[in-house]
């Protein structure tokens, strides 16, 4: 089990149907606030992709996806983890110009996931993908990109706390950004692991974009895991924002500016995964046929907790829990969805 910290003391700001309409009024207010800072269009998007597409994210490259056969349809389909691939796949599809993006709200399951008071086996987001220049694939494009995103975000919390007063006790989301690398943080904090060097770093910066993730640092590890065929490992992050009631830090968005034909051959090649440049995603992009583009997710039910003030994401959202989170739950008297 990863984090299962659960403050003493705690009691929810908002009862649970207040935190229902705070949910349903913060998600919809975000998703304009983004999709306008950012000129997306809301897309549908698919629940499971064919197995043999190679467009579902690989995540870590050891989750297991959902798989199952469709009545009729020859090979299996697999629930996404994310829509990462996709996304990109549809901007072509639907012919997308530079400049222009879409969102969707994606909805998943991780059935590997280790369930604690930030993870569960479902997953709720907005995935996100525009299409870039190739002028824009830089650092200081995606920073730019960031403060759009926190601009939005702290927008949507002005505004609810305007609806729900009991949420001015918590504190504004920080338009602050602090950007620092995979790399700077191991030099920061070269005796701590992964996590605890983000804990250490965003007490002080409460909104941290951290950057460079999935390429090997100086200690011979990556900072996390990253597929090798969605983000440029060299042009990613994460967007981490300290947890004033769980006193910690949690990552609200991954994202980052995508893969081209020659980081994706590089990157494969250093990932020993060399097999899926026949797949279809794979075949096309490193024939130059899908547009240059940037992405990421960010987590409904973690701008939920964050925006809320909640201890659990099970406060937030509907899912399934261990013995372990349900008991440690009802002793710190707090309701799972």
């Amino acid at each position: 089990m990863k984090d299962l910290r659960l403050p003493q003391g705690y009691k929810p700001l908002l009862s649970i149907y207040e935190t229902q309409r705070a949910i349903d009024l913060g998600n919809r207010l975000f998703a304009d606030k983004l999709a306008g800072a950012l000129r997306l269009h809301r897309v549908s998007a698919p629940l499971f992709v064919p197995v043999s597409s190679g467009l579902n994210d690989d995540l870590n490259g050891v989750e297991r996806a959902v798989t199952f056969d469709v009545n009729g349809v020859e090979g299996d389909a697999a629930v996404v983890h994310s829509l990462a691939k996709w996304k990109r796949y549809a901007l072509k599809r639907y012919q997308f110009h530079p400049g222009e993006g879409l969102y969707t709200n994606m909805n998943a399951i991780r059935r590997d996931e280790e369930l604690d008071s930030l993870h569960s086996a479902y997953v709720d987001q907005w995935d996100w993908e525009k299409i870039i220049t190739r002028e824009e694939r830089n650092v200081e494009y995606l920073k730019q990109t960031v403060c759009a995103i926190v601009s939005a975000l702290f927008e949507t919390q002005s505004f609810l706390r305007t609806v729900f007063p009991q949420l001015n006790v918590l504190p504004q989301v920080s338009t602050d950004i602090a950007f620092v690398t995979a790399q700077e943080l191991e030099d920061l904090f070269p005796e701590k692991a992964p996590k605890e060097r983000e804990d250490a770093f965003v007490k002080d910066h409460p909104t941290t974009f951290l950057m460079g993730i999935g390429g090997t640092l100086k200690s011979g590890r990556p900072h996390d895991g990253r597929a090798p065929d969605y983000d440029d490992w060299d042009l990613n992050g994460d967007l981490l924002v300290w947890d004033s009631v769980g006193q910690r830090s949690f990552e609200v968005s991954s994202m980052g500016i995508r893969v081209d034909e020659e980081s994706l051959a590089r990157q494969l090649k250093l990932a020993g995964c060399e097999d899926r440049r026949e797949l279809p995603f794979h075949n096309m992009l490193l024939k130059g046929e899908l547009p240059l583009t940037m992405g990421g997710g960010i987590g409904q039910s973690r701008v939920s907790m964050l925006l809320l003030g909640k201890a659990h994401i099970g406060e937030v959202q509907s899912s399934l829990w261990d013995e372990a989170n349900l008991q440690a739950a009802r002793a710190a008297g707090i309701t799972l969805l």
